[in-house]
C-alpha cells in the first residue's frame, strides 16, 4: 500500500465519521447507508465508507469458507494491515464509527487482532470503543467490554494450562479497562484467575524475604476470583499461595537479629 493511499484512507475514514449522522453505528441498516463504491454523484468519503464495507464483507465471507482455526487465524492476520489506516483515521477523529456496514470495520479489527494474538494493538482500541459506545457485529453475541475481557482471559488460560506464560500487563490493562462495567461474574472470574496464576508464577521466584507483600496481592485475586464463581477452579493455587506466605512468615521470624549475627547495636 503507497504512502499516498494510506494518508488517503485516514483523511477519508475521519471525514466519513465526521459527515455521518447522528446516531452512531445503530443509526439505519448498515446496506441502507453503503452506495455503491462507484456510484456516481456520492461524495470521497461515502465511496471511501463503501470501499471498506465491501472489503470487510470479501473477508468476511473469505474466513466463513475457511475451516481450519488456524488458517482462519492466518487469513486474519494477513487481512489486518489493509484495515490499519481506516482504523487510524477513525480513532483520529475520535467521533465514534460513523453508520452503515463500515461501521463494524474498527470492532471487528479488535476482534481479529486479539484472535491472532496482537493483544496489546486491541487494547489500543479498546478505550475507542468503550468510550463511545460502539456496538459489536450482531456475529458476535457479546458487548465489546465482555469480549475485551473473555477472549483475552481465555486466551491466557490456554496458554497457562500449556505450561507457558502471559503478559501480565496485558491481563491488568484489560481489567482496569473494564473494571467499572457491568459484565458477568463468571466471565470476569476468568480473568482474575488467569491475573492470580501469573502473579502466582512471579511470586514463585521471588526471594523469600521479598514475596509476603506479593503473595498477598495474588491470593487476593484469587480469591476474588473465587467469589465470583466457586466453580473457577482455583482453590489449589490459593492453598499453594497461602502454604508459600506461611513459609515466608516462618522465615522472617526465624530469621536472626543483627545484633545475634555479632552486628553493632544502634
Amino acid at each position: 500500500m503507497s504512502l499516498a493511499r494510506r494518508h488517503r484512507d485516514r483523511i477519508l475514514a475521519a471525514k466519513t465519521v465526521a459527515s455521518a449522522p447522528e446516531g452512531g453505528a445503530d443509526a439505519s441498516p448498515a446496506v441502507a447507508t453503503l452506495p455503491a463504491a462507484g456510484a456516481a454523484n456520492s461524495s470521497p468519503e461515502a465511496r471511501a465508507a463503501a470501499q471498506i464495507g465491501l472489503r470487510l464483507t470479501h473477508d468476511l465471507r473469505r474466513l466463513k469458507e475457511i475451516r481450519s482455526i488456524d488458517l482462519k487465524i492466518a487469513a486474519k492476520r494477513e487481512m489486518l494491515p489493509e484495515y490499519r489506516d481506516w482504523v487510524a483515521g477513525i480513532l483520529a477523529a475520535d467521533a465514534g464509527v460513523g453508520t452503515g456496514l463500515a461501521a463494524e470495520v474498527v470492532p471487528t479489527v479488535m476482534v481479529w487482532l486479539i484472535d491472532t494474538g496482537a493483544y496489546a494493538d486491541a487494547l489500543d482500541l479498546a478505550p475507542f470503543i468503550l468510550k463511545h459506545k460502539v456496538a459489536m457485529p450482531s456475529r458476535y453475541q457479546r458487548d465489546a467490554a465482555t469480549i475485551i475481557v473473555e477472549e483475552i482471559a481465555t486466551g491466557a488460560l490456554k496458554a497457562q494450562g500449556a505450561g507457558a506464560s502471559f503478559p501480565l500487563e496485558i491481563l491488568v490493562r484489560a481489567s482496569r479497562l473494564t473494571a467499572a462495567l457491568d459484565i458477568h461474574d463468571e466471565v470476569r472470574a476468568k480473568l482474575l484467575k488467569a491475573i492470580g496464576i501469573e502473579q502466582l508464577t512471579i511470586c514463585e521466584g521471588l526471594v523469600v524475604e521479598d514475596s509476603d507483600e506479593a503473595l498477598n496481592a495474588t491470593i487476593a485475586t484469587l480469591r476474588e476470583a473465587q467469589r465470583l464463581n466457586d466453580r473457577i477452579g482455583v482453590k489449589d493455587r490459593i492453598k499453594r499461595a497461602e502454604k508459600l506466605l506461611a513459609a515466608v512468615a516462618a522465615a522472617k521470624t526465624a530469621a536472626p537479629s543483627n545484633n545475634e549475627q555479632g552486628g553493632a547495636a544502634a
